[in-house]
């Protein structure tokens, strides 16, 4: 076998395997040697040959027979001068120090290293924020699940499930849960390397490997981590050579075992402009959604950051019903919500006063503007009929039934508690009812609440649509 025949070969495979994944796999390799049926092939990373052997090692030896080699087998050996740090053959191989684990949360951005010279060495990674641990994450109904799967993965031990997927809204714990997955793996385990990053840093330091021509140590670095953790991969949807290469490495670390986390704001069926292999590989783990916030989580939340201010401002006090008035006023999402404690314990400290409810309500005047949009009782009506896919007639019908009638409940009780309008003039709207079938109807939905977390999750669900 030649040179001049691996070249026939190489046209072959990029017909057979298509140019991307020949430009990332094949383009590196050289030939080497052929003797005793065997064919060798030098790369410039380990990596490269262990996934080219795993992922087209029959397809190449299928297109050398065809050429006229007699080969029944192919080897990959690393290129000691291409992988050298330096032209040193010596030198360390970049798998070995490709990918730092995360430094501790201070305020400078860590610095992640990767193998060989320019597009993976020495970039900028974020820090891990030290007040996102599990000891400061609150657990409630809408993320208990999201929870468990982080704390599973944060064990560090087998799990049935990889990747694993968060996704939710802005403000509701996904970047939390990732760094307290990364905060717990660091600490049980000190030697694993950790690399945890934006989807839009991921697409910056492909772009600039690209640039830098020296995509090889972009991909020593991505290859080589034990954990690899994505925050926000919404943003490279649409970008299709980020894409192809998120794809690879997700590809190379889960065949390796690797742990994969990421996060996004909706599922990645839902994201229209992701790939469709990628939604494909994120839908074969655990895909977890972090539901909207209810009143007793914003409580929760509320009471704990509570008691971090109490000591930090150990003379402020904070009246009765503070608390539940906030967490019942501002539920759009868990920032804007600790935003606004932070705001009432450092307003009160500045002018030596109590946390009143008339403190509360001034502080927090543009905040609490914000959530007072007027929601009209038609509104509510079309919301919960598309909610429950039944039609007006039906919920403003006499129909008994409990698909419609669990309906109208909760559409008493929207309007109950989103609206100023009295019992009377609801039961007027609602098919001309009574205010005393009204209140029932309005009792009724406040007790399942109670033991029913979808009844809970769909009060909850209509509620934020209606005040969005």
């Amino acid at each position: 076998m030649t040179n001049e025949t691996w070249g026939h070969v190489r046209g072959e495979l990029m017909k057979s395997i298509g140019k991307n994944n020949f430009s990332a796999w094949i383009e590196p390799i050289t030939f080497d040697s052929f003797e005793d049926g065997t064919v060798r092939f030098r790369v410039p990373a380990k990596f490269i040959g262990s996934w080219v052997s795993q992922n087209f090692g029959d397809v190449i030896l299928r297109h050398l027979i065809s050429a006229g080699v007699g080969a029944d087998r192919i080897e990959f050996d690393v290129d000691a001068k291409a992988n050298g740090a330096a032209g040193n053959a010596n030198a360390a191989p970049a798998s070995e120090a490709s990918a730092a684990p995360l430094t501790n949360g201070d305020a400078r951005p860590s610095r992640q290293t990767g193998g060989g010279n320019g597009g993976g060495t020495d970039l900028p990674g974020p820090s891990l924020n030290p007040a996102f641990t599990f000891d400061a994450f609150v657990v409630g109904k809408p993320n208990e699940l999201a929870h468990a799967a982080a704390r599973r993965v944060a064990e560090g031990g087998p799990v049935s499930f990889n990747p694993l997927f968060l996704y939710g809204g802005v403000g509701l714990g996904k970047t939390h849960l990732m760094h307290a997955i990364a905060w717990e793996l660091q600490t049980r385990q000190p030697q694993l390397r950790i690399l945890y990053l934006s989807a839009e840093q991921f697409m910056y330091r492909f772009v600039r490997s690209l640039r830098e021509k020296d995509t090889l140590s972009f991909k020593e670095m991505f290859r080589s981590v034990d954990v690899l953790m994505v925050d926000d991969v919404q943003f490279i949807a649409g970008k299709n050579s980020t894409q192809e290469e998120f794809f690879h490495t997700f590809n190379a670390l889960i065949e390796m075992g690797k742990q994969i986390v990421i996060s996004g704001d909706r599922a990645p069926v839902d994201m229209e402009d992701l790939d469709n292999r990628i939604a494909s590989r994120l839908q074969c783990g655990l895909v977890v959604d972090l539901h909207p916030t209810d009143y007793e989580l914003r409580l929760g939340i509320l009471q704990a950051k509570a008691e971090v201010y109490r000591k930090r401002y150990p003379d402020l006090q904070i009246a009765a019903g503070v608390l539940e008035f906030v967490a019942h006023r501002i539920s759009t999402n868990v920032r804007v919500l600790e935003g606004a404690l932070t705001r009432l314990f450092a307003f009160a400290d500045l002018i030596g006063s109590e946390i009143t409810m008339d403190l509360t309500q001034e502080c927090l005047s543009d905040i609490l503007r914000a959530t007072d949009r007027k929601v009209t009782m038609d509104e509510i009506i079309k919301k919960v009929c598309e909610h429950y896919n039944i039609r007006q007639a039906d919920l403003l019908g006499p129909s008994r039934a409990r698909n419609n009638a669990r309906p109208r409940q909760m559409a008493m009780y929207l309007c109950k508690t989103l609206t100023t309008r009295s019992l009377p003039e609801i039961g007027r709207k609602l098919g001309r009812r009574d205010h005393t079938t009204i209140l029932h109807g309005v009792r009724k939905i406040e007790e399942l609440m109670a033991v029913d977390s979808q009844i809970a999750e769909d009060a909850e669900l209509l509620r934020r649509m209606l005040e969005a």
